[in-house]
């Protein structure tokens, strides 16, 4: 089964191609907040590339987040466009899953952490299993120094990644001593990998099925709300 991968929940918009021979093709790029602009053009670059049709394709993988609002909204609105026009199921992955699969070979506890904005980080916690990495900290979202406390809390050996270690990695280190990794952003290559091993189990879901994981309210949301506490 093709799989065609759809990443666009941080700065980066990212599309990969891949099935039983694993990834086939990946395109990125981190051009300010182009994402509605930059992935159709993208998935029908790759595609004419890899000499695939759209009508190949088995299922629809798609980055629901938790990330930046207005990125999630493209990438799920293409992705089951897609998925319901020609009528093949989705399958939906964390965007802190994604961060931290490429790292499952560490034996430290990786930490996927997103910047969130507004002083905030999303963020999860993973240890390595057999063949993949396996959730021991639910993603949450909040103050860097929530992140620090949660940190010194399990006192274990950590590796940070994602945009959020990278921008706040002094705040971090004066709280806790620990590694960081070079990922900036999740990428649709580990999508498509942790996509298929799903399919292959038929773990897939109708497109009006997929969520976006936002562990926060949309700014309009909390405006309106903060606007109607005042009257």
């Amino acid at each position: 089964m093709l799989i065609l991968g759809i990443e666009t929940a941080t700065e980066q918009v990212s599309v990969a191609i891949g099935g039983h021979e694993g990834v086939i093709s990946t395109f990125e790029v981190a051009r300010g907040r182009r994402h509605a602009e930059i992935l159709a053009p993208a998935i029908q670059f790759m595609c004419r590339q890899a000499d695939i049709e759209l009508c190949e394709f088995g299922c629809i993988a798609v980055d629901v987040g938790p990330g930046l609002f207005t990125g999630m909204r493209v990438g799920l609105a293409s992705g089951k466009a897609l998925a319901q026009a020609l009528r093949i199921p989705m399958i939906g992955i964390s965007s802190l899953d994604l961060l931290a699969f490429p790292h499952r070979h560490t034996d430290r506890v990786v930490v996927p952490v997103i910047d969130a904005r507004k002083g905030e980080v999303f963020w999860a916690m993973y240890r390595q299993v057999p063949g993949g990495v396996q959730q021991v900290a639910a993603p949450t979202v909040g103050p860097v120094d929530e992140l620090v406390a949660d940190l010194l809390a399990r006192s274990q050996e950590v590796l940070c990644v994602g945009d959020g270690a990278i921008r706040y990695h002094n705040e971090i280190l004066d709280g806790y001593r620990c590694e960081f990794g070079s990922s900036a952003h999740p990428s649709a290559a580990p999508l498509v990998q942790l996509a298929h091993a799903r399919a292959l189990r038929e773990e897939w879901v109708s497109p009006r099925d997929i969520e976006p994981i936002y562990l926060r309210l949309p700014d309009a949301k909390i405006n309106w709300a903060t606007r109607g506490s005042r009257r």
